[in-house]
């Protein structure tokens, strides 16, 4: 899966960065686990915090309506990744990855993704089974096998 996505952004000649949350940089090294990744991946911003995403540019005002986890925090995550990373095409992920953490609304295995380029941003939200490893596992799957969708 990673080699296909490499291979399609190299071709379009784009590069993809990450705005990490419950993954703690997983997406990214995943990317750069690929030899010749310097090729198609710019980098990538860990924003585990509140304070970090809002210093990434999410509005605070976001996060306190909604939340960490939601749909509308990754997708400005995703938005000002591309910003910050030069980038074509920028991935985001918040989630709770357990084992605490979880509530009613948000439980243990939600997670928040958002794929942006210039033209574009989709989120959706999974829930996910298993431990904190599964959980952030399933996650960086997940976040590079439709981002390899979308770039059909």
């Amino acid at each position: 899966m990673i080699t296909e996505l490499a291979e399609k952004l190299v071709r379009k000649d784009e590069k993809l960065s990450t705005a990490e949350s419950c993954t703690g940089g997983g997406i990214a090294a995943r990317c750069t686990d690929e030899a010749g990744s310097s090729e198609w991946f710019s980098g990538g911003v860990v924003t585990y915090s509140n304070e970090m995403k809002i210093q990434l540019g999410v509005l605070s005002e976001s996060i306190l309506s909604h939340g960490a986890v939601s749909e509308v925090v990754v997708r400005a995550m995703a938005e000002k990744g591309l910003i910050y990373c030069k980038s074509d095409w920028s991935v985001a992920v918040s989630g709770v990855a357990g084992p605490g953490g979880g509530t009613v609304d948000k439980p243990v295995g939600m997670v928040c993704f958002a794929w942006a380029n210039q033209k574009t941003t989709v989120s959706e939200t999974a829930i996910f089974k298993g431990d904190r490893a599964q959980i952030r596992l399933q996650t960086v799957n997940y976040a590079l096998n439709k981002l390899n969708d979308l770039l059909k």
